[in-house]
């Protein structure tokens, strides 16, 4: 949803009418989740899909079809789908979406999603899915929550009328939800007074990459692709150009150990040290690993990783500590280049953060969405 919402506002800014799908709920081997998007522009653009491919022809006929109506519309594809579409995953999933014209021009709440995340800043927007208010938004960002028509900050009912309860939608009851769910990505549909409401809660998980090397080239591009918002940081003046990094977010000089005591660090976190030099690496993994970070893994050789870890002991870095770090960096994919060496790193990221085993799926017998 990221990427597509930063493409509509985009869109929006060069005077460009767009239509908004999203999958709104899944079930079965659905290939994609729910909350996943796509974006169809009024010259025929199209940004992300919200299935393998299977349905997404169907969906941009559809959002083709919003833009020219202008009111939002739902289609469900699937074994108990809508049959007039004659159109459903070929895995034997199912998936409900909802297409909403964007305006080129006028408030919409999608350029304030877009701004909180490349500010880094988690969001939660909720989205009417039944009844004349369906395809309306509020979203919120901290404590403040806004609605489609309704600016007021302080306001308990974005886009429904104080004290009416009855319009109050999808504001009021889905509030306490949606602040439940800051900062936690994932998504719900809750029942209103009102009817169905979409809850997705978008919060860039971090990646801190330590060394401005070539090896951190390659990541940093990776990285940003899966979704992170990355910071490259380095001491060393000559090495740390922002044009070598164009793909994050923020590139930093500084000792790594004390950008990291300084900078957020949460369980959505992934350490990466490339340095792959002890007077940069000791003081930066001391520090790392006495963090609530999800994932810390450093480069080296495996004679490297034994006097690194004799290193850490003698920095007073206790063995509970030890067992969290993910030594050499990476899976065993023969990785020789610094490309093949970022795709064995983000490899073990996604197998992190998604509990994946790292083996090929030729020969296991579990299912491939778990």
């Amino acid at each position: 949803m990221e990427n597509v919402a930063e493409t509509v506002s985009r869109w929006r800014a060069e005077g460009i009418a767009c239509a908004l799908a999203r999958a709104v709920a899944t079930g079965g081997s659905a290939p994609l989740a729910a909350g996943t998007a796509m974006a169809v522009s009024a010259t025929g653009e199209v940004i992300g899909g919200v299935s393998g491919g299977c349905v997404d022809g169907a969906v941009y006929t559809l959002c083709q079809e919003v833009m020219a109506h202008g009111g939002p519309a739902t289609a469900v594809f699937g074994p108990d789908g809508d049959e007039l579409l004659a159109v459903g995953p070929t895995c034997g999933g199912s998936l409900e979406v909802l297409v909403e014209n964007v305006p080129p021009r006028g408030g919409h709440l999608v350029d304030r999603v877009t701004l909180a995340l490349r500010e880094g800043r988690p969001v939660v927007v909720a989205t009417a899915l039944d009844g004349p208010r369906t395809g309306e938004w509020a979203v919120l960002v901290g404590t403040a929550l806004v609605g489609n028509d309704d600016d007021d900050e302080a306001s308990p009912h974005p886009g429904g009328h104080r004290g009416d309860d009855s319009r109050e939608h999808p504001g009021g009851p889905i509030r306490a939800r949606a602040a439940e769910m800051l900062g936690r990505p994932g998504t719900a549909v809750v029942a209103s007074p009102a009817g169905r409401v979409f809850v997705q809660s978008l919060a860039p998980p971090r990646l801190l990459v330590f060394g401005a090397t070539a090896f951190a080239e390659a990541l940093v591009r990776m990285g940003a692709l899966l979704g992170y918002r990355v910071t490259v940081c380095d001491a060393r003046p000559v090495f740390v150009a922002p044009e070598r990094f164009p793909a994050a977010a923020e590139v930093v000089r500084c000792w790594p150990h004390e950008f990291l005591r300084r900078t957020r660090v949460g369980p959505s976190t992934a350490i990466c040290v490339l340095t792959h030099d002890p007077r940069f690496d000791i003081p930066l993994l001391t520090e790392a690993l006495r963090t609530d970070a999800g994932y810390i893994g450093a480069m080296g050789s495996r004679r490297t990783h034994t006097e690194r870890l004799t290193s850490l002991r003698e920095a007073g870095v206790g063995e509970s500590e030890l067992r969290r770090l993910r030594s050499p960096i990476g899976l065993d994919l023969g990785a020789r280049t610094a490309a093949e060496t970022a795709v064995s790193i983000a490899a073990e990221l996604v197998a992190h953060h998604r509990g994946g085993t790292g083996a090929p799926l030729t020969g296991l017998e579990m299912a491939i969405h778990r």
